[in-house]
């Protein structure tokens, strides 16, 4: 039974995030630490908010957990995909029949194919994209008229104009989770999945040039990341630079705020980058590759350099004492913050909302 779809009236909310990570994650997750600080947000405004995931429960949301423990070892393939589907799909039927629903916001790979099901019950689904939106993505939500899309960055939406987009939204953190730290340490970092797109190999040669140490963290499991790391990154390991292997929540935090910069090299059209913005939480300056997000995300010339070609990189380095820690987290507070996650989603909702009921 849908909500009221105007004013100021609390909605009824089911968040579906992936089964791979917890919610919050306590390591790597970017799409599930959303989640997390969305459904708190949320819950915040005054929602009823239902979170559908794995493991046990970690916001003020009403939980269901689909999968009783995350399933990290089996991202990537894509039967579990359509499991969690298929077990998110009885779960909203039976909270729409039950205390009602308004809106489901879902942020998985297949879960957006239960939109058609769900509209038959007056619900609209809004689904996030936190990856590209191309080749088969792209076909799949050209099929979906009854998906109501949200970008995470204009880049994103510009690159697939034809689908059916109602909101932008950036990602977003809670900046008082984050260690601001004025004070630099002598060190630069590379904080990302060690894939060919990410440029851990173009970080460490602007750092070598502009003879900064490199300290490299991140998530190195799947084929493709262990052999662009043994190829590019390994043979490029200088006695001053530090490999620290995958960082947890904790040494994430440590390792951004005490970095002179946070080096964002990408080769490919990042859809978002939450790194950039929890570094510059942190107070702590971003140098990347101009690219997808980057240029919503980082204000050139106050929180960091955006730059052209990888030949600029090392040039950007040296500048970074140019640049005001406390813009850094001071443009997180004003344009990345819980609050505007949950305003952006909000409004989404009702729009969708709006059209369902035409």
């Amino acid at each position: 039974m849908p909500g009221i779809p105007v004013g100021s009236s609390p909605l009824r909310i089911a968040l579906v995030a992936p089964p791979y990570f917890a919610v919050p994650p306590s390591g790597y997750g970017g799409v599930e630490a959303v989640v997390a600080d969305l459904a708190d947000a949320l819950v915040a405004r005054g929602h009823r908010v239902t979170l559908l995931g794995a493991g046990p429960p970690g916001t003020h949301a009403d939980y269901v957990p689909v999968w009783d423990s995350p399933i990290p070892d089996r991202l990537g393939e894509p039967y579990p995909e359509v499991v969690h589907a298929a077990a998110v799909r009885v779960v909203i039927e039976g909270l729409a029949a039950g205390a009602g629903l308004d809106v489901v916001h879902d942020h998985t790979q297949a879960g957006p194919l239960n939109a058609p099901a769900y509209a038959r019950l007056g619900l609209p689904t809004v689904v996030t994209m936190h990856g590209p939106v191309n080749g088969d993505v792209h076909r799949v939500f050209e099929a979906l008229s009854d998906v109501h899309l949200v970008a995470i960055s204009a880049r994103q939406r510009d690159l697939a104009p034809d689908l059916n987009w109602i909101a932008t939204v950036h990602n977003a953190v809670r900046a008082d989770d984050w260690p601001y730290q004025p004070d630099k340490r002598g060190y630069g970092l590379f904080l990302g999945r060690f894939h060919p797109d990410k440029g851990a190999h173009l970080a460490l040669d602007a750092a070598h040039e502009a003879g900064l140490p490199l300290v490299l963290a991140g998530k190195c499991a799947e084929q493709v990341e262990q052999e662009h790391f043994e190829r590019e990154v390994r043979p490029r390991l200088r006695p001053a630079d530090r490999f620290a292997g995958s960082a947890d929540a904790a040494a994430k935090r440590e390792l951004l705020a005490g970095a002179r910069c946070l080096l964002f090299p990408v080769q490919w059209e990042e859809p978002f980058g939450m790194v950039m913005i929890e570094a510059m939480a942190c107070g702590t300056p971003v140098v990347a590759l101009r690219g997808g997000s980057v240029p919503e995300v980082v204000a050139d010339g106050v929180t960091g350099f955006v730059c052209e070609d990888p030949a600029g990189l090392a040039g950007a380095l040296r500048r970074i004492g140019d640049i005001d820690p406390a813009a850094c987290r001071q443009r997180v507070v004003d344009h990345f913050g819980t609050d505007n996650l949950a305003q952006g989603y909000e409004d989404a909702y009702r729009t969708a909302l709006a059209r369902t009921a035409w």
